[in-house]
């Protein structure tokens, strides 16, 4: 295995039992560098448009009964096709209740898109895609005021 290939394994973050002699020189750098990015896929031109009016998501009853609100993120894979495909999408940040979380989740294959577009051709994206648990009569939420005020522009 030569330095410059054992370099990107370790670059890439694969681990395999290898012998790396000495240092990499600059030369070798920039060719993994630029080997790194030429494989990495190119950000789309246009983002995926959600389609949906509403989100596609239940309030669970036990949480809504006490009134608990939440935000869960999720990370979503959209197809070439603009269709959210639920058994690629995570929990990317939680909002402390599983049940919530689990809804955020169970909603995804409701979901749907005109897909992102890269040069004008469709294709599949990953996106970070936020969705927010109110309740009607909840306690406002720190940092939702900005929101209701662009809303009620009375306030």
């Amino acid at each position: 295995m030569t330095r410059a290939a054992a370099a990107a394994l370790v670059v890439l973050g694969v681990t395999t039992p290898a012998a790396v002699i000495g240092c990499v020189s600059k030369d070798d750098a920039t060719k993994l560098v630029r080997a790194i990015q030429a494989s990495q896929p190119q950000r789309p031109d246009e983002l995926p448009v959600l389609l949906n009016r509403e989100v596609p998501v239940r309030y669970p009853a036990s949480l809504y009964a006490t009134r608990a609100q939440g935000n869960v993120t999720l990370r979503i894979f959209i197809d070439s096709l603009g269709r959210a495909r639920p058994e690629s999408t995570r929990v990317a940040e939680s909002s402390g209740q599983p049940a919530f979380d689990s809804a955020a989740v169970d909603g995804v294959a409701a979901l749907r898109f005109a897909p992102a577009k890269r040069q004008g051709m469709p294709v599949a994206v990953s996106i970070l895609f936020p969705v927010f648990f109110r309740h009607p009569q909840g306690a406002p939420v720190p940092g939702d005021s900005v929101l209701l005020r662009a809303a009620d522009p009375g306030r």
